[in-house]
């Protein structure tokens, strides 16, 4: 499959360019609203084409799939604009602002018969797979489940982050990480309640916490943040042990991460060897595409992941909990 690659933006140079290299796949193209970035980056990679202004990359009738790591407020744009072109689309986290326009996109994409996936990469780590596995076929019935993922962001810091044009802040940046391991022990809660706080006066979050409740009893903690030291974890809770993974999210595709879980008075670690999750999310991406099957991450994950963000918010504004069915 032939990517192309809209923006410079961080996450795609230093991590997902490098995975798809390392895949059966390829970067055929980059654009940048600056020409000379472009040449740069391709330049660096060993890209074939760059382009000044992603409208005159899409064009490029040699290209199958897109992916797009611009500023959360620009992704609806430019995946409406990838699926004119026939382009598959690999966009990252959040796929949009709202629930709406998040079924709305993909009612875009799917008239137009081209495939649309959210990019949680940690999701194709075997970390996860495993840990998913485990609490699935070792564990008894789930009780609570505690997930974070913090940072502390540079004060006086001129990023994108920040910015309420662009759909900054905490929760859709990392809080959107710990909400969905949640979800995906869990599953759809009934109610969120959530507070969050704009400790930099900028106008979006940057620091959240909530609680996901379930009709069950059970019910999940999550938080986020650019204000404490870095964080990254789920831990889960269950009639008969628990399980707890740390570094879980953004890990180090050179390094080794590993989970520990407690079930009849034994204890089990399981490390896990690097593993590039970017690159398994591309592989696991392009073989859908190719097959025509949906992928993993489909339009109901995404759709009632962004029912539960609109909930965190709504939340946060009113004081109050959110009921999912209303």
């Amino acid at each position: 499959m032939r990517f192309g690659i809209i923006s410079t933006a961080n996450i795609g140079v230093e991590s997902v360019i490098p995975a798809i290299a390392a895949s059966d796949h390829e970067v055929a193209a980059v654009a940048s609203r600056d020409g000379g970035s472009a040449a740069a980056l391709a330049d660096r990679f060993g890209v074939d084409a760059a382009y000044e202004g992603y409208d005159s990359m899409l064009d490029d009738a040699g290209l199958d799939a897109v992916y797009i790591p611009l500023p959360n407020g620009l992704h609806a744009e430019w995946i409406r604009a990838a699926a004119d072109a026939g382009l598959h689309v690999l966009c990252e986290k959040p796929l949009t602002g709202s629930a709406e326009e998040t079924e709305a996109v993909f009612d875009y994409c799917e008239e137009r018969g081209v495939t649309l996936m959210e990019a949680f990469m940690y999701r194709f780590h075997p970390l996860t797979e495993r840990a998913v596995e485990v609490v699935e076929e070792e564990l008894g019935d789930i009780r609570a489940v505690t997930s974070a993922f913090t940072f502390r962001m540079p004060d006086g810091a001129e990023d994108i982050r920040l910015d309420p044009d662009l759909d900054g802040g905490s929760v859709y940046d990392v809080g959107t990480y710990a909400i969905g391991a949640a979800r995906m022990f869990l599953g759809e809660p009934d109610r969120v309640y959530a507070r969050t706080h704009d400790g930099r006066d900028c106008g979006v979050d940057t620091e959240m916490a909530g609680v996901l409740e379930y009709d069950s009893g059970a019910s999940a903690r999550v938080q986020s943040g650019f204000e404490t030291p870095l964080t990254q974890y789920y831990r889960v809770e269950t009639t008969d042990g628990w399980l707890k993974a740390e570094p879980t999210f953004d890990v180090d595709v050179e390094g080794e991460t590993s989970l520990t879980y407690g079930v009849d008075g034994r204890e089990v670690t399981e490390t896990f060897g690097p593993a590039d999750h970017y690159r398994l999310e591309v592989e696991h991406f392009a073989d859908r595409v190719e097959r025509g099957e949906t992928p993993r991450i489909d339009r109901e994950e995404s759709v009632n992941h962004a029912r539960v963000l609109d909930a965190v918010f709504q939340s946060a504004a009113d004081s109050n909990p959110v009921s999912l069915d209303d």
